[in-house]
């Protein structure tokens, strides 16, 4: 076997694992989508039922009983919201990081990011009293709030590694000629780094779409998201696979069908710093 051929197989190897690894992390939301359209016999039957009439009933129920369309558009209100919110808090932030850096700005930036690593439960109780207080639980305003918060360390530390890409002798052509710190951010940074921005801002909606502890613990009937309303199609009696399958599948759909348009921004966003 000469070069060329080992080439052809190495590369038919690598695809053929590749499709398989893929199909493999597809193989659940595929289940997922097939039991939404199976009744509820058919969907704990065992054996699994894989010739079934399809039936749109679960659909029908999810909306009749969880009111999917006020559900998903508080999902789109917090998750744009809060992207929006957390892009105007970080973007100066990390502009002054980038560019005026300081002694303590590695390690502050490495803070920001452990905060991360905090268990959320562990901030459950003082928050929980602190939006009693000022009205804000189960309202939309209130999981914009905590969403930003929540995903402002990861926005500011990939616009931070965007803006150290922009040549710093560009920022004092501009300088020289007069331009504010104002100026040089809307007129040199941003358009310069507009898809950092974007892919940045594309990651955030997508984290703040899946979010369901603050969901299920900060809201109840007004403000509720998507994820909390799956979670409660889980009662003490059991799970409705069938229902609570139609239901994930509908809370999915939107977020997929974005994912699958921004695919291109989602994974350059992903990926930032791992190929610089």
């Amino acid at each position: 076997m000469n070069l060329k051929q080992k080439y052809k197989v190495r590369t038919w190897i690598v695809g053929v694992s590749a499709w398989g690894i893929a199909l493999l992390l597809f193989f659940p939301i595929l289940w997922m989508f097939l039991t939404s359209f199976k009744t509820e016999l058919q969907a704990i039957s065992s054996p699994p039922t894989l010739v079934f009439e399809p039936t749109l009933e679960n659909f029908s129920l999810v909306q009749e009983r969880s009111d999917y369309l006020k559900h998903a558009i508080n999902s789109i209100v917090t998750s744009f919201g809060a992207t929006i919110l957390a892009l105007l808090i970080a973007i100066p932030g990390a502009y002054a990081m980038a560019f005026y850096p300081g002694k303590r700005t590695k390690d502050l930036l490495l803070w920001m990011l452990s905060t991360k690593m905090l268990p959320a439960v562990g901030v459950l109780v003082p928050i929980y009293i602190l939006f009693r207080d000022y009205g804000l639980l189960d309202t939309r305003i209130g999981l914009i709030i905590i969403f930003t918060m929540m995903n402002l360390p990861i926005v500011v530390w990939m616009l931070f590694s965007y803006f150290k890409d922009i040549p710093r002798e560009i920022l004092e052509a501009c300088r020289m000629d007069g331009a504010s710190p104002m100026g040089e951010v809307v007129k040199i940074v941003m358009p310069l780094a507009w898809g950092g921005i974007a892919s940045t801002g594309l990651l955030s909606i997508v984290l703040c779409w899946n979010e369901s502890f603050w969901s299920l613990n900060l809201t109840a009937a007004d403000a509720g998201t998507l994820t909390s309303m799956i979670a409660s199609y889980s009662s003490p009696e059991g799970l409705f696979w069938a229902k609570l399958s139609a239901a994930s599948t509908l809370a999915c759909a939107p977020i997929v069908a974005f994912g699958w348009l921004c695919q291109k921004q989602l994974v350059q966003g992903l990926t930032f710093g791992a190929v610089k």
